[in-house]
This record gives structure tokens, C-alpha cells and sequence, in this order.
């Protein structure tokens, strides 16, 4: 997605089919597997799209200034609300100041985060980025936010990691477009704009916290869990999530939904691009781990180096002063960052 306009460049969505012939090769099908392959996952479908929201959570404590960038949480011991344990995989066991909380996707730290904003504001900020209703663009085939009725301080914990609230793909790009691109709402659109024409939008974060999250997203990439999203020149930033799948109302360790979404070049974003596999297995490759990070991560790297030429997007000097002054966490500087 175009970061600035809303134009969607490319939507895929797998298994796919011949619109000319839908119903091809689907007569010797399970009813199941026929229809997969003609429902729209990026529309139509809606997930808990796990640690993707902490980009969504973290905006919203920062634009709101209930956080800065030195503010710390304690993330030392897991979090204890009613029948639920909130823990970090790979947890650090100590206070984390923002910049940390995001870039090692801390589970904890984003609770108490967003536990210390309240329902209100949370339910507040995810309306005005528009995911608590169908995404507004140009055919029916989209799907309706589910989340809860009434938020209560559980649920308010949860949605901060991305559980308890599903949305689809395109939701995720178009809020994520308006975090990165200066903190403008655009509605997505399959047309392409008349060259010239103003991209209706509606401004949903301030200009500073936009600059602050593309920063974070920056830091997840270069030392944070998607390394393996580095795409030489083109200053890949980014957040990863892996969540589990909810069945009957229980989640399910073994089946698990990995996402990316990335920003390039994040100095200057132009586009966003969403990454999500459905129940990946891990393979030789991956070492067997099935997670965001060894899974769709290495993944959009490989597009992003394919499609930005394609999209006029030319390579940088990624260790310039231009870059490394826009992209730079103060915070952290002279800090030994640890790699997750």
C-alpha cells in the first residue's frame, strides 16, 4: 500500500483461482479446501493478528502522552488477571523503557502499557484508526472487526498484544500507513489516483509521534525480532506477530498465525507491505520454528528487494548521516542494546 494515497499495488491471497473459471479444479475438493481458495484472506478475513497491535498500543500511549520514549515498564515477573498468565517469550525480567518494550515485544511491559491508558483511550484510538469497523473500500468482500462488547481490564491487556480483537489484513496496512506516514488516515482504494489529485485523509496522530514510531519499527529490524527483514538500501522497519489461534474459545499452541507488516524506506516511507501465513510449519530452514520471525519475516525481505525497484524506490547508503540522524532513538544512545 502506498503510504501516502491509500493505492493498493498488490493484494494476493492463497490458495488462489482463475476468476474467469472459479470453479475449476475444485470438483474433486473438500467443500472446505473449494471454498478457501475463493475467499479474500486480506479482506475477508479477520484475525488476532498477535504483537502487530503493540504498533497501534505503543502510538497510542505516545501520541496521548501517557508515555515518552524514557518511560519504563516493569516487565520482571508475568502478570497475574483472573484464569490468565500474561508472559514474554525470550523475556528480559526487568524494566523496560519503550524503545525496549517494542523492539524485544514484550508482552507484559505492552499490558501494563496499555492497562495505565484505560479502556477509553484505547477504544478510542483503534476507532479513530478505523478498526472497529469494515475498512471502507470499493467491493463487499470485507470482513467486521470482532472485539469485545464491554473492555474490561482484561481485555484491555490482551488487545495490547493483539488477542481478543481480529481484523483483517487491509485493516493492519491502512493503520499502519497512517502510524508511518506522518499520522494521515487514508482509505485504501484498488483505483489508481488521477495524477495531481489530493488523497482524501484524516489526521489521526500527531506528526511527532509518527516520527517516533518509525524510529521504534526501525529498531525492530536492526536489532529486534525481525532481523532477517534487513533488505540492503532499503531501510526495512517493521513488527512482527505471532499469535495463537483461538478454536471454541481456547488457543492452540501448535496452530499459529505469523504476521509482518514493514515500512520502507523508514526514513521516508513509501509504502507498507503485509505478510501473514496461516498455520506455518517450521522447516529446515527455519530450524524448525514456526514463528513471525523465521517464517514471513525472511520472506518480505525477499519482496521488498524484488518490488521496490519495480516501485521506483532507489537505494540508500543505509549508514549515512541522513539516515541514521532521522532514524536515531536518543534514548539509546550509548546504551548497549541487547540483539534478541
Amino acid at each position: 500500500m502506498d503510504v501516502h494515497t491509500g493505492e493498493i499495488v498488490a493484494m494476493v491471497s492463497l490458495p488462489d483461482f482463475d476468476p474467469n473459471h472459479p470453479d475449476a479444479g475444485t470438483g474433486n475438493l473438500p467443500p472446505e479446501e473449494a471454498k478457501e481458495r475463493i475467499f479474500n484472506k486480506v479482506t475477508l478475513g479477520d484475525y488476532e493478528m498477535g504483537s502487530v497491535f503493540k504498533i497501534f498500543n505503543t502510538a497510542m500511549a505516545l501520541d496521548s502522552g501517557i508515555a515518552t520514549m524514557t518511560k519504563q515498564y516493569d516487565a520482571t515477573h508475568a502478570i497475574h488477571i483472573g484464569r490468565f498468565t500474561i508472559g514474554d517469550y525470550h523475556g528480559k525480567h526487568r524494566w523496560l523503557s519503550v524503545p525496549e518494550l517494542f523492539m524485544y515485544s514484550s508482552n507484559i511491559a505492552s499490558a501494563r502499557m496499555a492497562a495505565e491508558a484505560g479502556a477509553t483511550r484505547q477504544r478510542s484510538f483503534l476507532a479513530r484508526l478505523g478498526l472497529l469497523k469494515p475498512v471502507p473500500i470499493a467491493f463487499d468482500e470485507v470482513s467486521k472487526p470482532h472485539y469485545p462488547a464491554v473492555w474490561r481490564e482484561v481485555n484491555v491487556m490482551t488487545i495490547a498484544f493483539g488477542h481478543g480483537i481480529a481484523v483483517s489484513p487491509l485493516h493492519v496496512a491502512a493503520g499502519t500507513a497512517a502510524i508511518v506516514n506522518g499520522g494521515v488516515l487514508h482509505p485504501p482504494t484498488l483505483l489508481k489516483l488521477p495524477q495531481g489529485t489530493t488523497a482524501p485523509g484524516e489526521r489521526v496522530i500527531a506528526a511527532k509521534t509518527s516520527t517516533e514510531m518509525r524510529k521504534l519499527m526501525r529498531l525492530v529490524v536492526e536489532f529486534g525480532t525481525a532481523r532477517m527483514a534487513a533488505a540492503p538500501g532499503y531501510v526495512v522497519g517493521g513488527k512482527t506477530g505471532t499469535a495463537e489461534k483461538n478454536h471454541g474459545g481456547h488457543y492452540q499452541m501448535k496452530k499459529l498465525l505469523s504476521s509482518f507488516v514493514a515500512a520502507f524506506p523508514m526514513q521516508d516511507p513509501k509504502y507498507v507491505i503485509v505478510t501473514l501465513v496461516d498455520e506455518p510449519h517450521g522447516t529446515k530452514q527455519s530450524h524448525g520454528y514456526a514463528t513471525a520471525g523465521w517464517t514471513v519475516v525472511p520472506a518480505t525481505s525477499r519482496l521488498i528487494q524484488r518490488i521496490a525497484p519495480l516501485l521506483g524506490v532507489a537505494p540508500v547508503d543505509e549508514s549515512s548521516p541522513a539516515v541514521t540522524r532521522a532514524l536515531a532513538v536518543d534514548s539509546l544512545q550509548g546504551k548497549r542494546v541487547e540483539i534478541y
